[in-house]
């Protein structure tokens, strides 16, 4: 049983973090933020798959003015990312931001950092305190070296300073992160800065890479942590559609049993007994189970021989053979189809089986 470490607890917009809320999964858009059309249409997909949270850049005003729009059309509590310049910081809040992202070391001094922390108590937004391995104040890295595994020190030594700069404003609505793009110096980072700080923390491997590269490292570290109980809110980065990040982000939560959203995907890895296309048809399956929300548990399996058995504690599976495949349900034969019609016929049992638990839950 996973014990969560306790955490103070923020909102940003009407989502908890930290406490007692669930770990929380979010995302950053790759879209131009000043174009609004495409990013609200990034955004409804990423919400569609399960995004609690969603990050957009703010590189320019004609970004952070592009947030009052993009906010009427969400539904999404909207974070702004921001680097460098503390007017992006504020304009971001006064046109809608319910949180912004932010080194607070490198806005431009104190007199700027007081201006920021002004406009987040006027509009109640939360800060982020982000500080990533390539961001390090040149002091501490002369005094601590790069992060590593054995020595994350000057990551965490940079968060506490850029959150005791904000504190000395009276300002604590925050939250944490220090990412680095190596696995074991995030995890030693972690678990450090968790035994010294009650605020909630965002969790992450900065950089991680493509889809492979990144769901490897990304549930590596993310999983370790989140088996011990740190973290809050978490994001898996990857070189891809957003919507991958999310799909990974909750794969990650169910493995660990922490949560569960819609159906779990079970499928074999073929063996020379499949006589269909299985990485097809299990493709298929899943785009489908994206968009439901009932916790499921569904298997597309390569024969008919040893798949019902395998299988036998889904609610649902398919299975091929020579031209004609079955659907099955609790390890049982339910019904034998063409193998053209399989999918179809599959898909319309399974919506069957959502609308059945939604009417009793």
């Amino acid at each position: 049983m996973i014990e969560r470490r306790k955490t103070r607890q923020i909102f940003i917009g009407n989502v908890a973090v930290g406490g007692d809320a669930p770990v929380i999964i979010q995302s950053m858009t790759n879209t131009d933020t000043a174009d609004v059309e495409a990013t609200v249409a990034q955004i409804h997909r990423l919400q569609e798959v399960g995004c609690e949270l969603i990050r957009v850049a703010v590189p320019d005003l004609e970004a952070a003015r592009a947030l009052t729009e993009i906010r009427a059309q969400i539904d999404l509590p909207l974070i702004a990312d921001i680097h460098f310049d503390a007017r992006l910081a504020v304009a971001a809040m006064e046109h809608g931001a319910q949180a912004i992202r932010i080194n607070p070391g490198n806005l431009g001094g104190r007199e700027k950092l007081a201006l920021v922390v002004a406009a987040a108590k006027q509009h109640r937004v939360p800060i982020r305190v982000g500080v990533n391995s390539g961001s390090i104040e040149k002091d501490l890295l002369q005094e601590h070296g790069y992060p590593s595994p054995e020595h994350p020190h000057a990551l965490i030594e940079s968060a506490l300073r850029n959150v005791a700069l904000l504190e000395e404003q009276g300002f604590h609505e925050l939250k944490i992160s220090i990412k680095s793009s190596d696995t074991l110096t995030t995890i030693a980072a972690y678990r450090q800065l968790a035994q010294v700080s009650d605020y909630p923390l965002h969790i992450g491997v900065t950089e991680a890479g493509g889809l492979i590269a990144g769901t490897v490292k990304s549930s590596v570290a993310l999983g370790i942590l989140l088996y011990e109980g740190i973290g809050d809110t978490l994001r898996v980065s990857l070189t891809r559609d957003p919507v991958e990040e999310i799909k990974v982000g909750y794969e990650l939560l169910r493995s660990l049993r922490i949560r569960e959203r819609g159906p779990e995907l079970i499928s074999c890895p073929t063996c020379g007994r499949t006589k269909i296309d299985l990485f097809a048809l299990a493709e298929q399956v899943e785009a489908r189970l994206q968009t439901m929300e009932s916790p499921l548990k569904v298997a597309v399996m390569g024969c008919v021989v040893n798949g019902p058995g395998e299988a036998r504690e889904a609610d649902i599976g398919i299975a091929g053979g020579h031209g004609v495949g079955i659907i099955f349900k609790k390890g049982k034969i339910f019904k034998k189809v063409a193998e053209e019609q399989l999918l179809p016929v599959f898909l319309a049992e399974l919506e069957q089986l959502e609308q059945e638990n939604k009417r009793s839950s």
